[in-house]
């Protein structure tokens, strides 16, 4: 339920009403033309207990620059140890929470071998922040309210909280400016359901409003008119009392209880959020048929077996998959051959490591990507970003044939690394433990898998009928908005109906093994 107001107001009330109205127009507040270059590029605010920064290069859709990062990192060190920060929140100005790094002053740099190392740096001081953010003590919420692509999902991806809204697009877009997925993303994408991380890692394919949540990335989704009422309710002093400090307690005391804290804060996150319309179904594009193609055609560990799958599938029965084979077939075709091939490897590799050494593996590829292992990355964005010409780059090499395994493996090896280019992160931040990424999200298709199966500590002995399936999760997660639709998609999709031929059950059987889909 959201907050109401009476026209009879307590001064407590009144005072509430006056603090969201003056949240309001501080979320939504612009600066004249004329003033914004005065602006500082990140501002940061405090709103009683809550520690709030704003990226602010809005005609830039807050693209990060090294300016950005400078500013940032001191003030996560400083928030993380502060007794009297309960939470952070970050968002960004404007139509974009943000819109990826400033990669062109990144390729401008590593042309000239005089500043290389700078193209490098930025690399490398992106990924500590991301580092940072995840390893934070306090509840981290992002605000993903616009574009969030690349730079931006390394800001957002590690919160605690992710919250999409009606106006959030996301895409890790890389492969289409001849470099690869990054900030974290080989941790990431390779830990989401099937086989939709290495569909978005090798596409650059966007999720786009409510698609964000219901696929993981975001933890909850909530209209974006309602995000003011909830900063104004985490900031509030009462509700953070309500949220588990004790009469008496130090802040960092509970601080240190970060599961039974964040438990409180996500509840009081869900109560803005946005029901779904009652049909039972999730609004992405990748559910049904369709996503049983995805995880089919890249389930493997070369491109190449990618697309003679892709070819398979545009001779499918169903209209929408044939086209939507070949459309992907075509948009793999635009993209680097090279970028696609350090892509998956990463994926793959990525899902046996932690976020510290996946980041570690990715500042080796920006390394080989800004010390001349391709001259991709300078093509494609030149091509892209500066000239944006319709069609394909110029790619070298050309086509997937002329990539070999052994090019590949210098992405890898640490051949184009030096000594200073090696993640600086704080000890009390490389010492916390990370929380799994999609804690607070809608349960995942493993976690699903286990409950039809009995191997969840939750599960049942026997089998599950539909209903006991969605029953139980509902339980599980105290009713989150979205699960519903979530566990029957899996269902749907993943388990066939098994009749005890008793005239009165029919249970789930789980569906092991991935298949062409029909």
């Amino acid at each position: 339920m959201l907050p109401t107001f009476r026209k009879t107001m307590s001064r407590s009330g009144t005072t509430a009403v006056k603090r969201t109205q003056v949240i309001t127009r501080h979320m939504m507040s612009t600066t004249s033309t004329s003033t914004r270059h005065e602006e500082p590029q990140v501002i940061f605010d405090s709103l009683l207990s809550v520690r709030t920064y704003k990226l602010n290069r809005p005609k830039k859709l807050n693209a990060l620059s090294h300016e950005m990062l400078r500013l940032l990192r001191p003030k996560i060190e400083e928030w993380s140890r502060s007794d009297l920060c309960t939470a952070i929140w970050g968002w960004g100005e404007g139509r974009a929470f943000c819109a990826g790094g400033d990669v062109a002053g990144v390729v401008q740099a590593a042309a000239d071998p005089k500043t290389r190392d700078k193209a490098t740096d930025f690399f490398k001081s992106e990924f500590e922040l991301d580092y940072m953010l995840a390893a934070v003590p306090q509840p981290y919420v992002a605000i993903m309210d616009g574009i969030t692509m690349g730079g931006g999902v390394g800001l957002s991806i590690p919160a605690n909280f992710r919250v999409a809204t009606e106006n959030t697009v996301f895409a890790m877009p890389e492969t289409k400016i001849g470099y690869c997925p990054d900030v974290g993303a080989s941790y990431f994408l390779s830990r989401l359901d099937g086989e939709m991380g290495t569909y978005l890692a090798l596409t650059g394919d966007t999720l786009k409003g409510r698609a964000v949540f219901e696929h993981g990335f975001a933890t909850h989704y909530i209209p974006a008119r309602r995000l003011p009422m909830l900063l104004e309710s985490m900031s509030d002093s009462s509700n953070v009392a309500g949220l588990g400090v004790r009469q008496g307690r130090r802040v960092k005391e509970y601080q240190m209880n970060t599961k039974e804290y964040s438990k409180r804060i996500n509840k009081l996150i869900e109560e803005y959020a946005l029901e779904a319309e009652p049909t039972d179904k999730l609004v992405s594009d990748f559910v049904g048929v369709k996503r049983s193609a995805i995880d089919w055609a890249f389930r493997h560990h070369k491109v190449e077996k990618i697309i003679v799958d892709l070819q398979k599938l545009t001779s499918h029965s169903d209209p929408s998959i044939s086209k939507w084979a070949s459309t992907t077939i075509d948009t793999l075709n635009l993209r680097s051959p090279t970028s696609l091939k350090v892509a998956l490897r990463a994926i793959r590799t990525g899902k046996s490591k932690n976020l510290l050494r996946a980041l570690e593996m990715e500042l080796q590829i920006a390394a080989a990507c800004c010390r001349g292992a391709t001259p991709d990355f300078k093509i494609g964005v030149e091509a892209v970003l500066v000239e944006r010409i319709n069609g394909r780059p110029n790619w070298s090499p050309a086509t997937l044939e002329e990539v070999s395994a052994e090019k590949v493996d210098e992405f890898f090896n640490g051949k184009y690394l030096t000594d200073a280019d090696k993640l600086d992160i704080p000890e009390e931040f490389a010492e916390r433990r990370i929380l799994e990424p999609f804690h607070y999200a809608l349960p995942t298709e493993l976690e699903i898998r286990q409950m039809v199966t009995g191997d969840h500590p939750s599960g049942a002995s026997s089998g599950l009928t539909e209903d006991e399936l969605v029953d139980k999760f509902n339980v599980l997660y105290d009713g989150k908005v979205g699960v519903k639709e979530k566990v029957l998609e899996v269902a749907r999709r993943r388990c066939q109906l098994v009749d005890n031929a008793d005239g009165n059950r029919v249970w789930l059987q789980w569906r092991h093994s991935v298949e062409e889909p029909r």
